[in-house]
């Protein structure tokens, strides 16, 4: 009796103290998240409007020799000569109001004056067949301005519009970039950069020393994965403002680019990850410490169960997954075999029926004559060599596998550029002239080979197959130990 009044009290507390501190953790936990969200928010609203602030000035101060320019220009138009003393007056008003370093008035040859009154000729510059060819006012980057030797940002206005008759520049002295910079709190910022739509490193400057001018942003953050670099090349070239997480030389930083408004020109700020941490934890550290006091003692009870149920469930995906892998993989070569390769194809094809993809087939040459004066279990070693060369020159991300006794498949993805085509399909061409196998005796192996594109040749996986086939084919009629495509005529009409 006691026992059953013990165990009937035990139900009574334990169950509606165990729905309690559930409800309470998940309060907490939500009140958190919430509070973590808005404290986010906050830092990214004011890292990025830091950033946008100086973009905006920066943009300003283009703009205003631009402003300045126009209608300097405008009335150098009604001159019969650019070299003359109301030009160089005329130069040295828009320096004075512009806040350019060097103002200069040339015709179309590429010949004028300067602000001081100096003669000067920019025609072998490097940007004065783009500036000259220009109706409308535009901003460049040089890295010799023709004046001072130096990396400038040229401002051209063109004089005379419908006639051509020359252009009034204005430099834009880039150590105002630097005093945005110093102005707008970027004390505990690393580095900021102007970047153009490639991606390279215009105009560098801050306390930090991982970007150099010329560099190109993507390769920087090349270390943190192809993923990172597309996401970041997609907002850039959509001229979206915003802040990410990203990896720049194995160090975790957070990167606020923001578009200029000017050219494809985007400024881009480099924060350390550890100096925006701290400027989270201002925000929510005591909700932070007094979540985690209380997260701890409840988790305390049910770390053992969840602790075991977690290792269960991870052995028993191991195993699953050592399954399913030793299911997908041919013995032999350690490609994928028929049916693995047969339905990863389709898989992507599912995925991706607009983005272009080409499949190889090739077949090793005369195999059966291999077998017959070599032995089987050198043909083997050809197969098995062969798999593991031709897997080691592509892409983890593309599907190589051994579908018949010498018949290989090659599936590449993503190859959207015409020119990437003519390069696979060489790169592959090419390997048979180099591949060779057997320990001793070194044998050349050669293989006919039969090219499709995705989708133009074969939208789905039976049709794209029977296209590569009738290629395959062609190759052999054609004496074997080549290439051949599905459409003949293909690369022809791609050349011009």
């Amino acid at each position: 009796m006691m026992e059953d009044k013990t165990r009937s009290i035990a139900v009574q507390w334990i169950v509606p103290s165990g729905i309690l501190a559930m409800v309470i953790i998940i309060m907490l936990f939500n009140f958190s998240t919430k509070s973590r969200l808005s404290a986010n928010d906050t830092v990214t609203r004011n890292m990025t409007a830091t950033a946008a602030t100086c973009a905006d000035n920066f943009r300003e101060q283009l703009t205003l020799l631009e402003t300045i320019g126009e209608p300097v220009a405008e009335l150098l138009g009604d001159q019969s000569s650019l070299e003359s003393v109301y030009a160089v007056k005329m130069a040295r008003l828009a320096m004075k109001y512009s806040g350019a370093y060097a103002v200069c008035v040339i015709d179309e040859d590429g010949k004028g004056v300067d602000d001081t009154g100096e003669k000067i000729s920019i025609a072998d510059r490097d940007y004065f067949d783009e500036i000259n060819s220009a109706k409308e006012s535009g901003h460049y980057f040089v890295l010799d301005d023709g004046i001072k030797g130096t990396n400038a940002i040229i401002t051209s206005i063109p004089i005379d519009r419908e006639k051509g008759r020359g252009h009034l520049l204005l430099f834009y002295p880039l150590n105002n970039f630097e005093a945005l910079v110093k102005q707008n709190d970027f004390v505990s910022w690393n580095t900021v950069a102007l970047v153009n739509g490639e991606g390279t490193f215009l105009i560098v400057s801050g306390t930090g020393n991982e970007w150099k001018q010329g560099e190109n942003l993507y390769t920087v953050l090349q270390g943190g994965g192809n993923e990172s670099v597309a996401k970041m090349k997609s907002r850039i070239t959509n001229r979206v403002s915003s802040i990410a997480a990203v990896t720049v030389n194995d160090v975790e930083t957070a990167l606020v680019h923001v578009p200029i408004g000017i050219n494809d020109w985007t400024m881009v700020t480099g924060i350390s990850q550890s100096y925006v941490d701290r400027q989270m934890d201002k925000q929510w550290g005591d909700v932070r410490s007094m979540m985690i006091q209380l997260v701890v003692v409840t988790l305390v009870f049910i770390c053992l169960i969840v602790g075991i149920n977690i290792s269960g469930k991870v052995i028993n995906y191991r195993k699953q997954e050592q399954l399913e892998e030793k299911a997908d993989t041919d013995l032999l070569t350690g490609l994928n075999n028929k049916l693995a390769t047969e339905r990863k194809i389709k898989e992507y094809i599912a995925k991706n029926p607009k983005s272009r993809a080409m499949m190889f087939i090739l077949d090793i040459d005369n195999f059966k004559k291999i077998n017959d004066t070599m032995g089987h279990a050198f043909g083997d070693e050809v197969l098995r060599s062969l798999g593991q060369q031709i897997g080691s020159i592509f892409r983890a991300s593309d599907i190589i596998g051994r579908v018949g006794g010498d018949e290989f498949f090659i599936f590449l993805k993503n190859i959207m550029m015409d020119e990437t085509i003519k390069k696979e399909a060489k790169k592959v061409e090419n390997f048979f002239q180099d591949f060779k196998t057997g320990e001793y005796t070194k044998y050349s192996a050669t293989a006919s080979i039969g090219v499709a594109i995705f989708p133009e040749e074969g939208a789905d996986f039976d049709s794209l197959y029977k296209a590569a086939d009738q290629a395959l084919y062609k190759a052999k009629k054609r004496g074997k130990n080549q290439l051949a495509f599905y459409n003949d005529s293909w690369m022809e009409e791609k050349k011009q």
